[in-house]
C-alpha cells in the first residue's frame, strides 16, 4: 500500500469512527485506539504535505492560526421564520395553509436554540460553511465548522447531488456550556449569558483550535438544491441521514392540527430533560408541491412557522444582591440565587431592575423567590413565596453610595433608577461609554471588543473616546493578546471610523436618552454639531421626538467642559460633525408625518421608513395629533390603532402608501403571515431559484 493509500484509508476509517461515535452514539473502537490512529494520520500528513486535504479528520483539532472571516453570498437566500407563542394563532396558520392546498402533512421539529449555519457540499465533500449574516451574505466559518465532529466532512454512500446545501443549527450542549463557564469563572473572565450566546461567540473565534475545545454540536434540518432525492421534506431528511448528516431524531410527521398540538405539548414538558437548548417547535409543510403553491412573503415562507415555548418559572432562595453600574451611571441590582434549573440552564443570577421593584415585591435577603426567564434569555424575579419567609427577616435597605467609586447616588425626578453622578471618575461608566462608542450601530470600530478596550484602559492608553484617535500601533502591539497584526487592525478600524455619518457620531457620543432614532432626527433638524451646541432648550424641543427630558439631557451634556474638550479632540481627528446633503426621490410626502405599525408583505419597516424620508416625509415613533397617517400592517399595535381612531388619524395600508408615492411595483399578499421576528435563527431558502426542497 502506498503512502497516499495509507493516508486515504486512515481518513476513511477515522471518518467512520467519528460518525459512529458522535452521530449514531455507538462507539466502534476505544478512545485509545481512535487516538492512536489519529496520531498515525497526523504524522503521515506532516511527513507528506503533498497529500494535504482540508477535509481530513485531523481538521477536527483546529488550528492556532488567526484569520479574518470573509463575506460570502448565499447560493439561496436564508430568510427568517414567522413565529407565534399562541396555539390559537398556530391554528389560524394551519387554516390558511389548508384553505390554500387542502389537507396536507406537516413535519414537526424541535427548534434548536443556537446559531444558523449553511453547509455546501460538492461531490460529497464539505466545500464551505457560512453563517446566516443578513440572509443574503454571511461569514465563511469553514475552518471552525470543520472542528465540529457531528458535521460530516465527507459524505457516506451515494445518491447525493453533485452540489447542494444543507441548513441547520450549531448549538452548545448544556454540558459544554457549564464546563466552559466554569473555566471562564476560574480564569476571572466574563461568563456567557446562555448557550446561544456561547455558541455564536465560539463560532466567530479567530482560532479554530479554541472552537475544537469548546464542544459545539450541530443538527441539520433542511436540504436545498436542484436535484434532491425526494419530493418531500421528510424524504430528503431520511436520505441525508443515509449520507451521514445528523438530523433531529425527534422530528415527526403529523397529519392534523391535533397531532401538531400533541407534539408541541409533549415537548413543552419534556424539553427540560434534553441535553441541549431548545426554545420551540418548527412546523413545516412536508410536500414540495404544497410549498410551491403557498410560496413566500418578502420575509418568510408561508409554508413554515415557529411556535415558541412560554417562559419557565422556578422557586429558589435569594442569597445576596450585587449592584452593577452602567455606562450612564445607572445602578442595576442583581440577585445572587441558590442555583436552580430553569429552561434547561442553571440560573444563579437574576435582575431586580430598581429600588421601586424591590420595594413593590418586598424582596428580602433569604427569601424564597420565583424566577422567570424573560424571553428565555434574561432571568428576572417575579415574586416572593411569603409563606417561607423567616420571621426575623428585615426589609432591604437600598444602597446610597456607588459600589465602584463611592460617590453618593442620586435619583433624578421621574427616574426609577439611582445613578452615580461621577461619570468621569467611575470605571464602569468610562469603559461603558467607550464600548458604546465603538459598537456597530455607532462608530462600528470592529477590531475593538470589550476585552481589548479594558486592556487598553488598564494600561493607560485610553480614558475616554477621544483617546482612541491618539493610539499608535507600535505603542499597543506589545500588550497581552494583541501583537503587531491586531494592533494594525485596531488602528485601521479607528481611522476608517472618521467616515461615519453625523447622525451615528451623535448617537455614539452617548448622550442620555439620545438613541439611534433621536440622533437621526437631531442630525436632520440641526444639520451640524455646532448648531446643536448653540441650540436653546426651546429650540431643541422643536425637533421631532425631542421633549423636555431629552432636551435637558442634551443641555447637561454640552454644559460639561470635559465633554466639550472631548468633542474638540474628535473634531481634530476628523469625525463627521455635519449632516450630508439631503437627497430625495420626490417631494410627494413633503409636510406629511407617518407612524408605522405591524408587519408588511412587500417591505420591511426599515424600508418603509427609508421610502418615507426619500419622498420628503417624516417618521414618528408614536401617534399624536401631529401624525398625518398611520401606516398599518398585519398585527398592528392595538394602542396605536386605538389612539389613531380617537384622534381621527387616517389609517392606510401598504398598497395605499405605495400609491401615495407613485410606485406600482407592490403586489398584495395572498395570505396574512404570523408576525416575523428578526432574531429567529432557523432560516428559509427563497424560491427565487429553480430549486427543490427549498427550506430554512
Amino acid at each position: 500500500m502506498t503512502i497516499e493509500q495509507q493516508i486515504n484509508e486512515l481518513r476513511r476509517v477515522l471518518n467512520l469512527y467519528n460518525y459512529k461515535y458522535y452521530v449514531e452514539n455507538a462507539p466502534a473502537v476505544s478512545d485509545f485506539e481512535f487516538d492512536a490512529l489519529m496520531r498515525q494520520l497526523q504524522d503521515l500528513e506532516a511527513e507528506n504535505p503533498q497529500f494535504a486535504d482540508p477535509n481530513s479528520p485531523t481538521a477536527r483539532v483546529g488550528s492556532d492560526l488567526t484569520g479574518e472571516f470573509h463575506s460570502v453570498e448565499h447560493s439561496f437566500p436564508m430568510l427568517s421564520l414567522s413565529n407565534t407563542y399562541s396555539l390559537e394563532e398556530l391554528g389560524e396558520w394551519i387554516d390558511r395553509v389548508e384553505k390554500e392546498v387542502g389537507t396536507t402533512e406537516y413535519v414537526c421539529e424541535l427548534k434548536f436554540d443556537g446559531t444558523a449555519i449553511s453547509l455546501t457540499y460538492e461531490n460529497g465533500r464539505l466545500l464551505r460553511a457560512v453563517t446566516r449574516g443578513d440572509g443574503t451574505r454571511g461569514d465563511d466559518v469553514t475552518a471552525n465548522v470543520r472542528t465540529i465532529r457531528t458535521i460530516p466532512l465527507v459524505l457516506n454512500g451515494e445518491g447525493y447531488p453533485d452540489f447542494f446545501e444543507v441548513r441547520g443549527e450549531i448549538f452548545m450542549p448544556y454540558a459544554s456550556f457549564d464546563r466552559l463557564n466554569a473555566e471562564r469563572a476560574a480564569a476571572g473572565e466574563q461568563l456567557f449569558a446562555n448557550p446561544r450566546n456561547a455558541a455564536a461567540g465560539t463560532l466567530k473565534q479567530q482560532q479554530s483550535q479554541i472552537v475544537a475545545r469548546r464542544g459545539l454540536d450541530c443538527t441539520l434540518y433542511q436540504l436545498a438544491g436542484k436535484h434532491l432525492p425526494s419530493d418531500t421534506h421528510s424524504g430528503n431528511l431520511a436520505a441525508a441521514r443515509q449520507w451521514g448528516i445528523k438530523t433531529s431524531e425527534h422530528a415527526a410527521i403529523c397529519h392534523s392540527r391535533e397531532e401538531v398540538f400533541d407534539y408541541i405539548n409533549k415537548w413543552d414538558a419534556e424539553r427540560k430533560n434534553l441535553p441541549f437548548p431548545t426554545d420551540g417547535v418548527v412546523i413545516k409543510v412536508n410536500r414540495d408541491a404544497d410549498r410551491k403553491l403557498l410560496g413566500y412573503t418578502s420575509k418568510a415562507p408561508k409554508w413554515a412557522v415557529a411556535y415558541k415555548f412560554k417562559a419557565e418559572q422556578a422557586l429558589t432562595q435569594l442569597l445576596s444582591i450585587d449592584y452593577q453600574v452602567g455606562r450612564t451611571g445607572a445602578i442595576t441590582p442583581v440577585a445572587n440565587l441558590e442555583p436552580v434549573q430553569l429552561a434547561g440552564t442553571t440560573v444563579k443570577r437574576a435582575t431586580l431592575h430598581n429600588a421601586d421593584q424591590i420595594a413593590l415585591l418586598d424582596i428580602r435577603i433569604g427569601d424564597m423567590v420565583y424566577v422567570e426567564k424573560g424571553g428565555e434569555i434574561i432571568p428576572k424575579i417575579t415574586g416572593v413565596e411569603f409563606s417561607s419567609r423567616n420571621a426575623e427577616s428585615q426589609p432591604l435597605e437600598y444602597i446610597t453610595t456607588c459600589p465602584e467609586c463611592g460617590a453618593t447616588l442620586v435619583r433624578y425626578e421621574g427616574e426609577a433608577k439611582h445613578y452615580c453622578p461621577n461619570q468621569n471618575g467611575c470605571r464602569p461608566q468610562i469603559l461603558g461609554r467607550i464600548v458604546h462608542f465603538v459598537r456597530r450601530k455607532a462608530m462600528n470600530i470592529e477590531s475593538l471588543g470589550e476585552e481589548t478596550i479594558e486592556l487598553l484602559f488598564e494600561n493607560g492608553f485610553i480614558n475616554n473616546i477621544a483617546d482612541l484617535y491618539d493610539l499608535r500601533a507600535e505603542q499597543i502591539a506589545s500588550l497581552p493578546r494583541l501583537g503587531e497584526k491586531s494592533a494594525r487592525n485596531i488602528i485601521q478600524s479607528v481611522a476608517q471610523s472618521v467616515q461615519t455619518p453625523f447622525h451615528r457620531v451623535l448617537f455614539a457620543l452617548g448622550i442620555r436618552f439620545v438613541g439611534e432614532t433621536t440622533a437621526k432626527y437631531l442630525a436632520d433638524h440641526f444639520r451640524s454639531l455646532d448648531a446643536l451646541l448653540k441650540a436653546t432648550r426651546e429650540e431643541l424641543v422643536e425637533a421631532e421626538e425631542v421633549g423636555e427630558k431629552i432636551a435637558n439631557a442634551i443641555m447637561d451634556y454640552f454644559a460639561d467642559e470635559k465633554n466639550i474638550a472631548i468633542i474638540e479632540r474628535l473634531r481634530t481627528a476628523g469625525l463627521q460633525f455635519e449632516a450630508e446633503e439631503r437627497t430625495t426621490a420626490s417631494d410627494a410626502l413633503a409636510g406629511l408625518t407617518f407612524v408605522i405599525s405591524g408587519s408588511f408583505a412587500n417591505h420591511s419597516r426599515d424600508e418603509l421608513k427609508a421610502l418615507i424620508e426619500a419622498h420628503g416625509g417624516k417618521n414618528l415613533a408614536a401617534v399624536s395629533a401631529n401624525t398625518s397617517y398611520l401606516l398599518a400592517g398585519d398585527k398592528i399595535g392595538p394602542a396605536k390603532l386605538q389612539k389613531a381612531n380617537k384622534l381621527g388619524i387616517k389609517i392606510i395600508s401598504e398598497d395605499e402608501f405605495v400609491e401615495l408615492i407613485g410606485r406600482v411595483d407592490s403586489t398584495p399578499a395572498t395570505t396574512t403571515p404570523i408576525q416575523s421576528k428578526a432574531d429567529d435563527k432557523e432560516t428559509a431558502v427563497a424560491d427565487s431559484q429553480p430549486i427543490q426542497g427549498s427550506l430554512f
